[in-house]
């Protein structure tokens, strides 16, 4: 009897715990794209005059190249539903430090932090206009030596991106055409991190997938 009820315990609490405080179906847990160690699931992109990449004490290290540097995933990502997590920090350089690639839907856009000179925020490109001329343009000082937490979300209302916990870009996409800015920085579609004129490292990049809302009801 005791054996029984301690089963049907655990039971419910796994089951529970798949569902959030509201009663709906939580998501998924977060899963690491960097080990920390190695570039497994990433190659080097294929910029020309691109730096170096390499991993130490933890961080993924992009150097500065001509022009563009970074890095692209190799493996499958999802599509929508989802949110996108990492830190990132400027070492050198003045233009933008981290430019994340992401899909949407059958597309892709970039989140830039500090282009144009190193302060302009913003996507690209959003009914094509790029991140320094739609209206997610914001501008923010970007230190050296100073990690910045970075999270994009997308699903098929919205994107969003947060510094540091705060919004800075909340686009209703319906009716808008997003796609990537025309140029070199294509090469990091579908998921890509990308610097340009400037070295910076990453950490704690990870992915969690979004429990998708139902489809309405005919």
């Amino acid at each position: 009897m005791k054996l029984t009820s301690l089963l049907l315990a655990v039971t419910l609490g796994l089951s529970s715990a798949a569902f959030a405080a509201d009663g709906k179906k939580a998501d998924a847990p977060a899963q690491s794209l960097f080990d920390g160690k190695t570039l497994k699931g990433w190659k080097i992109t294929d910029f020309a005059g691109g730096g170096s990449v390499e991993v130490k004490d933890g961080q993924m290290i992009v150097d500065m190249g001509e022009s563009l540097s970074g890095v692209t995933w190799t493996n499958d990502v999802p599509r929508m539903n989802f949110e996108l997590s990492l830190e990132a920090m400027r070492l050198n350089g003045s233009d933008f430090m981290c430019g994340l690639t992401f899909p949407v839907g059958t597309n892709c856009c970039t989140f830039v932090l500090g282009g144009w000179g190193g302060a302009v925020v913003g996507i690209s490109s959003i009914d094509g206009m790029d991140a320094s001329e739609n209206d997610t343009t914001k501008y923010m000082k970007f230190d050296k030596n100073k990690w910045y937490k970075v999270r994009v979300r997308v699903t098929p209302e919205k994107i969003q991106g947060w510094i540091d916990d705060e919004l800075l870009a909340d686009v209703e996409t319906k009716g808008r055409r997003i796609d990537m800015r025309a140029g070199d920085i294509e090469s990091s579609q579908p998921l890509g991190l990308a610097t340009y004129q400037t070295s910076s490292a990453f950490r704690n990049i990870q992915l969690r997938k979004l429990d998708a809302p139902a489809p309405p009801k005919k």
